[in-house]
């Protein structure tokens, strides 16, 4: 209870010019001369604690101990605490907190932040979440059943490197021992992930940039026209955010996206499928008829015999 009630004070210190001895004593429900005795304790640790006497006076630490206000603006350090704050969370990650204690001693304003951040997925524990940092922190291999593009169940043992969110989506990047390559995993289609006792030791680099999705993007050569009706407007700006948009005069949005290739479509058909009557593919031909063979397969399916 000492070592929580001291932290809390060091940080109380840092977060005012100063503040007296009743005031501590008041929020933390012990006399003056517990106080004095902690004030010590601090000063010990090598925090240097200033007294300031007369009607006005406490203590304060010295302004050349505080994190210098100068190096960051408030938007950098709101910024960086709602990151923090986000991270501690998913992470339950301590440290974060420490360092987000800090930097609100630094912040020039008090009022609500201008950003908001979730970095959790409802597709994906957190506890999974922490198991990979501890494991990538300790290198520790890890061992998941995982269910690849093509729908086919393998199990994986991993060397994880580093844990990546990007689209919305967190992966886990690490060498594969199976396919003896470096994978990028989705973490939603992980199970019956552990950690494993064993301790790997080759070094790794850090996940590649996303220079090669940018690549991809620029050679995407394959372009499809959809019609989107105005009931799926939010639907397809969501689904579709990167598409050229050209909205109608009758409400509905024409979407102009490139893709990789018509033959390997089917990722593009299952999107289409979920908005029932409110798309049409208008080019090419071939998307067209892959999407309407789809939907005779699904009909046939619940034909009466």
């Amino acid at each position: 209870m000492k070592l929580e009630r001291l932290i809390s004070m060091i940080y109380m210190l840092l977060n005012n010019e100063i503040i007296s001895a009743s005031e501590l004593a008041d929020k933390y429900k012990v006399s003056q001369r517990t106080i004095y005795r902690d004030i010590e304790a601090i000063c010990a640790a090598g925090i240097p604690v200033v007294s300031y006497q007369g009607v006005n006076g406490g203590y304060g630490i010295i302004e050349e101990y505080k994190m210098d206000k100068s190096l960051l603006g408030s938007y950098d350090v709101g910024s960086l605490i709602t990151l923090l704050q986000s991270m501690s969370t998913v992470f339950k990650d301590e440290k974060a907190m420490e360092t987000v204690r800090r930097l609100q001693t630094i912040r020039k304003d008090n009022g609500a932040p201008s950003l908001s951040m979730e970095i959790g997925n409802r597709r994906v524990s957190n506890q999974g979440l922490r198991l990979l940092r501890t494991a990538i922190t300790a290198r520790q291999l890890v061992r998941f059943d995982y269910i690849d593009a093509k729908n086919e169940r393998t199990n994986r043992r991993v060397e994880p490197v580093s844990l990546l969110y990007k689209n919305h989506t967190w992966y886990l990047y690490g060498y594969c021992r199976t396919r003896e390559d470096y994978r990028e995993f989705k973490l939603s289609r992980m199970m019956e992930l552990a950690s494993l006792p064993e301790v790997f030791q080759r070094a790794h680099d850090a996940a590649p940039s996303n220079n090669a999705y940018e690549w991809m993007e620029r050679h995407r050569r394959a372009e499809v026209v959809l019609n989107v009706s105005a009931n799926s407007l939010a639907k397809a700006m969501d689904a579709f955010y990167d598409a050229t948009r050209n909205f109608n005069e009758d409400g509905s949005l024409t979407l102009i996206l490139k893709i990789d290739d018509i033959a390997a479509s089917d990722w593009l058909i299952s999107i289409l499928l979920s908005f029932g009557e409110g798309v049409e593919i208008v080019e090419p031909r071939e998307l067209r008829r892959q999407f309407k063979a789809k939907l005779e397969k699904m009909i046939g399916r619940y034909s009466e015999s």
